[in-house]
């Protein structure tokens, strides 16, 4: 009897031993698996906020691709002794979004100085109508700021408070300057950039004459 007693202790204590190792390996299992579901929950997360960025910074490249300022030419007027005012040509280059003026400025240097100049609602017109450089009081102007007339407007987009150009909109920028360099004298480089909000810049670059005979003259075609 005594033999039989010990036969089944060990038996049930051997049954005992072979569940707890089941249970064991069934908790690290599922232990596994939620360590796993975490894993793929910060993953699929990482994946979307790496997505979000790349549309986004896709959309920032194409727009600043696409659009941007365009200077076709730039004109002087000279006192006979220096160049007084400069009037800058300004588009929108082919396919180009709406650019408002308001957030563009002239980053613009000759040999010894440089300034830059933001639009003064103040200095608009709608029209040329007084000849390039007598429609605006460029005494109005500083050596912070340029004045806006508009040559073509299909759309009416530029307005004093709010100066968008887009497609095939033609606009002067005046600057005086008087103010920004005391003036511009012969043989000088001039140099900077109609830099928009967001796109391509406009350049600028000209060298004066070696003498000035006309009080009107072309600077940068």
């Amino acid at each position: 009897m005594k033999r039989v007693n010990i036969s089944l202790k060990r038996g049930l204590l051997a049954f005992d031993s072979r569940a707890a190792v089941g249970i064991g390996s069934l908790i690290i299992f599922i232990a596994m698996i939620l360590v796993a579901g975490i894993a793929a929950s910060v993953f699929i997360q990482t994946m979307n906020s790496l997505e979000q960025q790349a549309v986004q910074t896709g959309q920032n490249v194409i727009r600043d691709i696409s659009s941007g300022l365009k200077v076709t030419h730039i004109s002087g007027y000279s006192d006979g002794t220096d160049i007084t005012q400069l009037a800058i040509f300004l588009t929108t280059t082919s396919g180009s979004g709406d650019i408002d003026l308001t957030y563009a400025y002239i980053s613009l240097s000759e040999t010894t100085s440089q300034v830059i100049l933001s639009y003064g609602s103040g200095n608009f017109s709608s029209s040329v109508s007084n000849g390039l450089f007598g429609t605006l009081n460029s005494s109005n102007l500083t050596a912070t700021t340029y004045g806006i007339m508009v040559i073509r407007d299909a759309d009416s987009s530029c307005s004093s408070t709010a100066p968008t150009i887009n497609n095939d909109d033609l606009v002067v920028l005046l600057v005086n300057a008087t103010m920004c360099f005391s003036g511009i004298d012969t043989r000088t480089e001039v140099f900077g950039n109609v830099i928009p909000e967001q796109g391509i810049s406009g350049k600028i670059g000209f060298t004066t004459p070696s003498t000035y005979i006309d009080a009107i003259m072309d600077l940068q075609p």
